[in-house]
């Protein structure tokens, strides 16, 4: 169940371009929505707050992907096609973030 405060979590790679990192997370974002419906209108009615966080690339980001399926935390990804279908993004439910503690805030630097 959703608190407010709890946060949607989208993770990119900090070694795209901000402009790529923004739009791989909005793409994410998306998959996210369709394929859990009811945990996207849970969030959006309780909290409808974000975090955008980044892993340095994209072994790391299929790590955290990893992770969040053994821990039962619903995720989407997004593989770009204009980049060789690479793993760009992921996003994940708010019971995530004990997943993201340590992650910085993407586009932060």
């Amino acid at each position: 169940m959703c608190k407010p405060g709890d946060k949607l979590i989208l993770v990119t790679r900090a070694d795209l371009p901000a402009g790529d990192q923004a739009v791989q997370a909005a793409h994410a974002l998306t998959e996210f929505l369709v394929e859990h419906p009811e945990v996207a209108r849970e969030w959006h009615d309780a909290s409808n707050t974000l975090a955008f966080l980044s892993v340095p690339d994209e072994d790391a980001l299929e790590r955290l992907r990893e992770r969040a399926f053994d821990h039962d935390i619903r995720a989407s990804i997004f593989r770009e096609p204009d980049l060789g279908d690479s793993l760009t993004a992921v996003a994940l439910e708010p019971s995530g973030s004990k997943l993201v503690r340590s992650l910085p805030l993407a586009l932060a630097g």
